[in-house]
């Protein structure tokens, strides 16, 4: 069949008639004002090329194109232009042709390529081919056919489909002629908002004359925000439009002035722009999903001249927060400590589990270590999520109570030697841990649904006392550590090595962790066809690759297994609804990839050089003081180095109950999707703690089937993303009293600022493209070479510091994980600016000084 009209033809039909086609007969054939008109088919192309004998050529021609070779691509194209310049349409598909034409009465044409590979749900392709408009005339129809066929092959579709791997012997060109409209205004339309993802919001953008000019961005349009919901036009901007594009009276389009009098006018009044929308709503309905179209105002009458899907359209979001409203006054609500490692807006049972367990775990921990109970049972203390961020609550009276109590704790604490790394090691970590190996053996399969409830929070409960007894550790290693740099301050010479270089290279948990990932890697690369399989797969398998041997592939398991099994607890954010390498072993894949191609430094390597500057460092100062402060300086290096692992190893072990957590309560999510309370399994991260407690106690006295909370669920996650675009403030309400907190919070530029101001957590200026990272299931986006910028980087983000150029963070300070395995790795970081991941966008180019602890954007007018 070497021709089809819209009529006859249905969105199935797109290896016939191409993406464009399908879509403009589904839409004819459902009712919507398209113009009349055929498609040529794809069988006819391949006839034509056929007959012309240039199908080898341009196969092996296509395929040839390196993507990375623009210059060759385009060479490429001219070359298979040339070949179709050769190509005649076939006396039958011309004789179809014309007869169409006629039948629709000669008029003014669009002809518009149709490829198979464009306009479909999981790919856009939209404008890799041409559009010829306004085509007059038998001879100007059958060329603009064949320039149709040859467009198939330009240097951007070529290098689009073979940067996405797509031969070209999969390929084949359809044609759309469709009657020309006498457009007076035109535009596009996206029935969902591409940038919030609301789903009521149709965004137009509109301009006079025909709508080819607005779809390639030519003219200056007026843009309007339409609420479909309420049929109300929530937002316009009228553009100063100078200029339009309409039909040229021989053949094609001209530009031309747009006239005085319509230059500031609008295009679409409310009532049209009404109309338009409600047109999208039915269109986007008819297909399911979001769509994105192009239409034409011709008189008094819309017409509908495509429709696509909407790629990559963000989920919907709720409003983001602008206030901030304290539950209670007369208390003060701070971000920091355990805060710090929930950067975002908490899930509803995380939060409903941290309320519950935070303050209670850190009194348990706190009277362990001091003997003296109540530093954290004020009837005004609290955990509470303020537009669902997480924040400490203290009453006035609470605040001042547990400052007194920390003053004469600190100093008992450190002369006595209460708490710290000696408590860590010999009670809090066995204690976590055993409660981690005694949660960890029991079978999810074999607990009710309120014992899988009850176990996550036994060990969520464990996991917030351990954080306390890390928090403990903090305060002798940074004394250590600033003790220590303040004596070689004293005692500096012109070409000492910096205090903080005096205590790298020793190992510690997530240095373990990086040396297992790279061993990993490496012992993979020693058999190619593993190597190569894997390469391939772009991710872990799941099952054996046929290539690989099955000994060979039992052994590389093995050895993930263990990997993981060692270092797969190791969280992101401490919010379980964020998977952690355990779970999700492609989390690591990037870095671990990195290492099987044989990139990358082999940590012990680096160790080692860091561990000969680190001697020779201390020997060079040594050699230069007098006896009696030789002696003092080997006594505060010594004691600074001995405890220099401690903190970054008690920090990894944070972890070390999320995995059995999250295989609990997933567990207990998939019998609620047995019994339709949800739709997947994550959904029960999404449920409030009582609701989880209520339908567990139903699974359990065997109710069949549960109501649906997958609505709800849904809701919620529109809510949380709408604030998970909001800046939260570290300090609730503003009062001056609490300012003296300031040197401790974040900063917080605006995200105009041109220059971003934090802390300087390692030494050094690198200007390099930033990569924003919000979600570890991001992590496989980054690339070598690039600034690397989060919130917040926990242990688990150490592998990417080998790829990092320097790393920028929201929070942390001179003794965080970001700042200390950055001086490690010899790579600036800024940090505490608290503001950079919603400042910076990925992909701008800024540089980062870790001295002076500032970012300034290379392309901003003021910086």
């Amino acid at each position: 069949m070497n021709l089809l009209w819209f009529r006859d033809i249905s969105r199935n039909d797109i290896a016939t008639v191409g993406g464009k086609g399908a879509n403009l007969g589904e839409l004819s054939t459902a009712g919507l004002p398209v113009p009349p008109g055929f498609v040529l088919t794809t069988e006819a192309y391949r006839q034509a090329v056929a007959e012309a004998g240039i199908v080898g050529e341009l196969t092996s021609l296509a395929d040839a194109v390196d993507p990375e070779d623009p210059s060759g691509a385009q060479e490429t194209a001219r070359r298979i232009t040339g070949l179709f310049a050769g190509v005649a349409v076939p006396a039958p598909i011309r004789s179809d042709l014309l007869a169409a034409w006629t039948e629709l009465g000669n008029p003014p044409v669009a002809v518009r390529s149709s490829a198979t590979t464009e306009d479909l749900a999981d790919a856009s392709f939209a404008g890799q081919q041409e559009t010829y408009l306004h085509v007059r005339g038998e001879q100007a129809v059958l060329d603009a056919v064949r320039d149709c066929w040859a467009s198939l092959f330009t240097a951007r579709a070529l290098a689009y489909r073979a940067e996405r791997g797509i031969p070209a012997e999969d390929l084949a060109l359809a044609v759309v002629i469709q009657e020309m409209v006498a457009a007076d205004a035109a535009g596009v339309m996206f029935t969902s908002n591409p940038a919030t993802g609301r789903r009521e919001e149709t965004l137009v953008s509109a301009a006079w004359g025909l709508g080819e000019a607005v779809v390639s961005g030519m003219v200056d349009t007026d843009d309007l925000v339409v609420d479909t919901a309420a049929s109300a036009v929530l937002s316009r901007t009228t553009a100063d439009k100078a200029v339009m594009v309409v039909p040229d009276p021989d053949n094609g389009t001209r530009r031309r002035p747009v006239p005085a009098e319509l230059r500031r006018a609008p295009v679409l009044t409310d009532a049209r722009a009404l109309d338009l929308a409600a047109w999208g709503a039915r269109i986007a309905d008819h297909y399911g999903a979001p769509q994105d179209v192009e239409w034409a105002l011709a008189g008094t009458g819309f017409v509908i001249t495509q429709a696509r899907p909407i790629v990559s359209l963000p989920e919907p979001a709720g409003p983001t927060p602008t206030t901030w409203p304290v539950p209670r006054g007369h208390a003060a609500y701070f971000r920091a400590s355990i805060v710090e490692q929930m950067p975002d807006p908490l899930s509803p049972l995380f939060a409903d589990l941290a309320r519950a367990h935070v303050l209670p775990a850190m009194d348990e921990t706190l009277t362990d270590v001091s003997g003296r109970p109540g530093f954290a049972r004020g009837k005004g203390m609290g955990f509470p999520t303020i537009n669902g961020y997480a924040y400490y609550q203290y009453s006035d009276r609470d605040m001042a109570a547990l400052m007194g109590k920390a003053a004469l704790m600190i100093p008992r604490a450190v002369t006595r030697g209460l708490g710290g790394p000696t408590y860590w090691r010999t009670t809090a970590l066995p204690r976590y841990q055993g409660v981690v190996a005694q949660e960890s053996a029991r079978d999810p399969e074999a607990l009710g649904a309120r014992e899988l409830l009850d176990s996550a929070e036994r060990l969520v409960h464990a996991g917030f006392a351990y954080y306390t007894a890390v928090q403990t550790v903090i305060p002798p290693v940074a004394t250590a550590e600033s003790s220590l740099t303040a004596f070689c301050k004293r005692v500096r010479r012109p070409g000492d090595p910096d205090a903080a270089s005096l205590l790298f290279g020793y190992d510690s948990a997530p240095i373990r962790a990086e040396q297992s990932l790279y061993d990993l890697g490496a012992r993979a690369r020693e058999d190619a066809s593993l190597a190569r399989a894997l390469l391939a797969c772009g991710r872990f398998p799941k099952e054996r690759p046929a290539e690989v041997a099955p000994e060979t592939w039992t052994r590389f398991e093995g050895r993930l297994a263990e990997h993981l099994r060692r270092h797969g607890h190791a969280t992101y954010t401490l919010d379980l609804m964020r998977p952690v390498a355990a779970d999700t072993p492609d989390l690591l894949w990037e870095v671990f990839a990195m290492y099987l191609r044989g990139e990358g430094t082999d940590p012990a390597a680096r160790r080692e050089r860091a561990a000969r500057a680190r001697d020779a460092g201390a020997a060079r100062i040594r050699g230069h003081l007098a006896r009696p402060l030789r002696a003092a300086f080997d006594r505060l290096l010594g004691w600074a180095q001995r405890l220099a692992p401690v903190r970054e190893d008690a920090l990894a072990g944070i972890g070390l109950g999320w995995p059995a957590a999250r295989r609990a309560l997933r567990a207990l999510g998939a019998r609620l999707v047995g019994a339709g309370a949800l739709a997947e399994t994550d959904q029960v991260f999404w449920l409030r703690r009582d609701e989880l407690a209520e339908l567990a106690a139903s699974l359990d006295a065997g109710v069949g089937a549960l109501p649906t909370r997958a609505a709800v669920v849904e809701e919620r996650r529109r809510i949380w993303r709408g604030q998970a675009l909001a800046q939260p403030p570290q300090m609730l309400p503003d009062r001056s009293i609490w300012h003296v907190f300031d040197p401790f919070m974040p900063a917080a530029e605006g995200a105009d600022a041109a220059v971003l101001h934090g802390i300087g957590g390692s030494g050094g200026t690198v200007t390099a493209p930033v990569r924003v990272l919000t979600d570890p299931s991001e992590f496989s986006t980054f690339r070598p070479g690039e600034i690397l910028v989060a919130a917040i980087t926990t242990p688990a983000w150490t592998p990417l510091f080998a790829m990092a150029a320097g790393v920028v963070t929201d929070v942390g300070g001179p003794l965080s994980h970001s700042s200390i395995v950055a001086r490690e790795y010899g790579i600036p970081a800024v940090l505490g600016t608290g503001s950079a991941t919603r400042a910076l966008r990925t992909g701008e180019t800024v540089t980062i000084d870790g001295t002076s602890g500032t970012v300034r954007r290379a392309e901003h007018p003021e910086s």
